[in-house]
């Protein structure tokens, strides 16, 4: 080679010395102190518990006990090394073959397939430096990860990753994941149960384990493949392990859509406790056994629906006699959205809100055997139909309610008077002020599950004013307790002899009417039907002597299903839920307000015609009261 080349290959190769000279400078100028390790910035951890103790959700960070690798059982560090860093004991803390490999791959794809840092590296990224995705930081993160590895071990670089490392589900750390998802020490994880977690660390929402349990089995037998690839078990082992793999995970993740419920729960903490800067534990009333039984329903509920029904979400509460919400489901797929149709969408009840009408009724005087008149409406403004246009002239007012007929409903409704309706929801304690006109009597309005679930509890519970809850008690990381539930005395709004009407007229909802899809083998059992219009809602929302179950069903964007009515599928899936439920031993947070088992015979029925005890006043629920209870300065209608 010429001198005048040999000159210029050299010069170049000076400037470009001095140019990476520089340029290691600038990245490195203000690099951190390797002694000054960054936080692990926790938020503080919200635990929420079912009745029983068993984990529902946990909300923020959670740290489990430091783990030493020499402590682990092998297969379990191993696993994360085959997915994450194979030549990790053969590197310096970079790894130039790794990092061409991973080109390579990328470069074949077209696209970001394989990222090229070391254990080490991301350990440098999680201990001194921000997620930033520059050059500088790039450049930083290899230097420092040259310092960590003269500084320390391998065995302390891998534990002290393992220890510091996002597992999700607020999670950081071997030991917080292993717990979260197995409800065990990281000490005693399985090979199968090593090789999931090692799988969480590419993307732990996308492969947990408990809202993806298929993605996650899919991913940790990816994991077993590449430890065998990389020699760590045999292939006979790997395909055992695979063989024998069970996505076995702790009751908390167990129920997959009972996060609805620790959602609910976690937006009322503030009420709660004022400064939530420590780790909190929050016991409620949350039945497990109920949830489980409710989530089994309804995948059965859905897997038999036609996909020409067009139904594609649901909302289900069971609340216990006294607002004890006893499980929750707020969607068909939490993962897919968290918008809780159960506490949070506003639907039109339909038909399952004309109880209301018929309380307000009985109210001003009329009796279940009074006889209304079921024929067209040819006057005024609103002109309701009853379903299917069929008509039955001189009807009951039990048979007026048990077969939903709209026109006796609403003739009724315009000789009690609107107001009395609306007084009665007001004191049922609906959030939304309904509008004082005839619609509202069908079901017009908007409300959510839970309110029309807790407005049949108050029927169901003899007409005594409660609030949903769910929260029994709150206990800091020290184990104070920083609330505790106290059970508001019982506030009496309707008369006994109101509610036992009604409760009798509802009970032949299911008997012989609208409802008859929801009839159980045994026990005392009342509820209604709800369409409203178009279709677009389906209701059932029905009682036994211990607790009270409301279900919606319907579409997120308002779309019609095709004629499926609250009589057909939401009494279907009540029955199926509840034929088992009233088995399941819940605990009565008020027993003073639980209904006792009735015979149902001659001495009922007459009772409840002439019931007329305890107070004639009804206080409402700022604390006032209705005024006198005088059914006799009503007139009755009648045919």
């Amino acid at each position: 080679m010429s001198r005048p080349w040999v000159r210029f290959f050299t010069v170049l190769g000076l400037l470009g010395f001095s140019c990476g000279i520089v340029l290691l400078a600038w990245c490195t100028y203000d690099l951190p102190d390797t002694d000054k390790v960054k936080p692990l910035e926790l938020k503080p951890s919200i635990t929420i518990l079912a009745d029983d103790g068993t984990l529902i959700a946990r909300y923020g960070g959670m740290k489990g006990d430091v783990v030493n690798v020499k402590k682990l059982p092998q297969y379990v560090p191993a696993a994360v090394l085959a997915i994450e860093d194979r030549r990790f004991y053969d590197h310096f803390g970079i790894d130039p073959l790794g990092l061409l490999r991973a080109m390579y791959t990328n470069v074949r794809a077209h696209h970001w397939v394989q990222g090229g840092s070391t254990i080490t590296q991301q350990l440098a990224k999680n201990l001194f430096l921000t997620p930033d995705k520059t050059l500088r930081r790039k450049v930083q993160e290899a230097v420092l990860a040259l310092v960590i590895e003269y500084r320390f071990t391998k065995d302390e670089i891998l534990s002290a990753y393992l220890n510091r490392v996002y597992f999700g589900a607020g999670a950081y750390g071997l030991d917080a994941a292993a717990k979260t998802y197995f409800d065990k020490r990281a000490t005693d994880l399985s090979l199968w149960e090593g090789a999931v977690l090692a799988g969480l660390l590419k993307a732990p929402s996308k492969y947990s384990p408990a809202s993806n349990p298929k993605l996650a089995a899919a991913r940790a037998k990816t994991v077993i493949h590449a430890m065998q690839e990389a020699g760590y078990i045999s292939p006979d082992m790997a395909r055992q392990e695979i063989g024998r793999a069970k996505m076995r995970l702790a009751t908390s993740a167990s129920g997959e859509l009972n996060k609805y419920f620790g959602d609910w729960i976690i937006d009322q903490i503030d009420s709660y406790v004022s400064n939530t800067d420590r780790d909190l534990i929050v016991h409620t009333t949350f039945n497990p056994q109920l949830q489980l039984l409710a989530e089994s329903r309804q995948k059965a509920f859905f897997a038999q629906v036609k996909p020409n029904e067009k139904i594609s979400q649901l909302g289900m509460v069971t609340m216990g006699l006294d607002g004890a919400v006893l499980s929750m489901i707020g969607g068909t797929d939490y993962g897919g959205s968290q918008f809780n149709r159960a506490t949070q969408a506003m639907r039109q009840p339909g038909s399952s809100f004309k109880p209301f009408v018929y309380m307000a009724a009985l109210e001003a005087g009329y009796k279940p055997d009074d006889m209304l008149d079921d024929s067209p409406i040819t006057t005024g403004k609103y002109r309701p139909k009853n379903y299917g246009d069929k008509y039955y002239g001189a009807v009951s007012m039990t048979q007026a309610l048990a077969f939903s007929l709209n026109t006796a409903t609403i003739k009724m409704l315009q000789a009690v008077g609107v107001d009395r309706l609306i007084d009665v929801t007001q004191r049922l304690g609906f959030s939304e002020k309904f509008k004082p006109e005839l619609a509202t009597g069908l079901g017009a309005g908007e409300t959510t599950v839970l309110e029309m679930t807790n407005a049949y509890t108050e029927i169901a519970n003899g007409g005594y004013a409660i609030w949903p809850y769910g929260v029994t008690r709150i206990e800091d990381d020290k184990g104070r307790v920083v609330y505790s539930h106290e059970q508001p005395q019982a506030m009496r709004i309707f008369n006994p002899r109101d509610v036992t009407n009604l409760d009798g007229m509802m009970e032949q909802v299911v008997a012989q009417g609208t409802g008859q899809a929801a009839q159980l083998s045994r026990g005392h059992v009342a509820g209604k039907t709800g369409t409203s219009q178009d279709y677009r809602d389906a209701w059932f929302v029905g009682y036994t002597n211990r607790f009270v179950t409301g279900i919606w069903m319907g579409n997120d964007d308002n779309t019609p299903m095709e004629k499926v009515s609250g009589g057909k599928y939401p009494a279907r899936l009540w029955h199926d839920y509840m034929e088992e439920a009233i088995n399941v031993d819940v605990k009565a947070y008020a027993p003073e307000l639980a209904r006792e088992p009735q015979d149902n015979g001659f001495m009922s029925v007459l009772d409840r015609w002439t019931n007329s005890s305890d107070t004639d006043k009804r206080p409402n629920r700022s604390g006032g009261f209705m005024g006198q209870f005088n059914g006799s300065d009503v007139p009755v209608y009648n045919q």
